[in-house]
């Protein structure tokens, strides 16, 4: 919760407000979040308009996650602007004014405001660097530690008989058995 008091309902009047707070839970997408207590970094504007408060700022946050092709860990930072108009609850609200974000007393909630700005920021897909080739789809290694990895071509094992045939000696006689002597 920020405190607006001190703008009062004066439109024109800002007020600029540098904060460090720690990330509330479930900051993120599944495969990338924000560690709940780490801390965020805002810069934080806050200007007095009629209908309300307009803040406007941004947030860096430390993200932490799994590369969606090899697994490996991400560790980056995310920089997420933001800019929601908060109004005056002055008691009158409409049915289908739920979505406007209010000012409860003269106090602002940027949880919704910083949940949703770091969540549209965040990539859908995040990789470990752009060009990164994944696991192998047979064994699961990194290909990126490993980029000449190749396995021998599979064998269909209804051939496999066939494959028997080709490395019996030519010179022995296919429909003898080769444990016994012919002698």
């Amino acid at each position: 919760m920020l405190d607006t008091r001190e703008l009062g309902r004066r439109p024109g009047s800002e007020r600029r407000v540098p904060l460090t707070a720690p990330a509330p839970a479930d900051l993120g997408i599944e495969v990338l979040h924000v560690p709940e207590g780490s801390p965020i970094e805002f810069d934080i504007r806050l200007e007095a308009v009629v209908e309300g408060v307009l803040v406007t700022g941004t947030a860096q946050a430390e993200l932490v996650g799994e590369c969606v092709r090899c697994l490996e860990q991400i560790h980056s930072e995310i920089t997420a602007d933001f800019q929601e108009l908060f109004v005056y609850d002055d008691g009158d609200r409409d049915a289908e004014d739920e979505e406007t974000s209010r000012l409860e007393g003269d106090l602002l909630d940027l949880e919704p405001l910083l949940r949703d700005a770091v969540v549209l920021t965040l990539p859908f897909q995040p990789v470990c660097q752009e060009d990164c080739p994944g696991l192998c789809a047979e064994c699961g290694a990194r290909l990126a530690d490993d980029p000449g990895h190749q396995h021998d071509e599979a064998i269909d094992p209804r051939w496999a008989a066939l494959q028997q045939l080709g490395q019996q000696d030519p010179e022995q006689d296919p429909d003898q058995d080769p444990e016994q002597d012919p002698k």
